[in-house]
């Protein structure tokens, strides 16, 4: 039971900067932090990797934290104002695959991923992707090539648009795997 406890993916939320305040700790997915805290300022991971999410129910502007230390949200994103949602990453150790399509309901172009892929456009001469099926792993998908811009969690499973992943638009720049941490 203690080695089960040990390996326990563990995040915790503070009200204030530089770990201070009121704090609330979670270790799965989390739909409305709000409802616990009045607003998140600093955050720790102590283990695990988890998806935070600007607005609750999993939406909004989204970055996924490490284990590290986050005092303010300049160390996490600048982009994200507000924390209300987290989703728990599970480590999937193993293969990555990954089918992505240039148009909507797996459509066009079928481009086959199983590592990173740093631009896109380089790799698949395609600035956008539309939908996507998921095999094996999770992935990120950046707004930019070389892992910059707005991210959106990929995890195993169809995407038939890509408004299915959070995204506003179907600007793919960069994939990334999300590996062991």
């Amino acid at each position: 039971m203690a080695e089960k406890r040990a390996n326990m993916s563990k995040i915790i939320f503070y009200e204030d900067k530089n770990f201070s305040g009121c704090n609330f700790e979670c270790s799965n997915d989390c739909a409305d932090l709000m409802c616990i805290l009045k607003n998140c300022n600093s955050i720790k991971v102590e283990s695990g990797c988890f998806m935070i999410y600007e607005k609750s129910n999993y939406s909004g502007d989204q970055y996924c934290l490490k284990r590290g230390e986050y005092p303010d949200s300049q160390h996490w994103m600048s982009a994200i104002a507000s924390v209300c949602s987290c989703r728990l990453i599970h480590a999937q150790p193993g293969a990555f695959n990954m089918r992505l399509y240039e148009r909507l309901e797996f459509g066009g172009k079928v481009m086959d991923l199983m590592d990173d892929c740093p631009s896109v456009i380089d790799r698949f001469q395609v600035n956008d992707i539309f939908s996507c099926n998921v095999t094996d792993g999770n992935w990120l998908f950046y707004e930019h090539p070389n892992y910059c811009g707005r991210m959106y969690l990929i995890r195993p499973g169809e995407y038939k648009r890509f408004s299915e992943w959070g995204a506003r638009s179907a600007r793919v720049g960069s994939i990334k795997r999300i590996l062991d941490y």
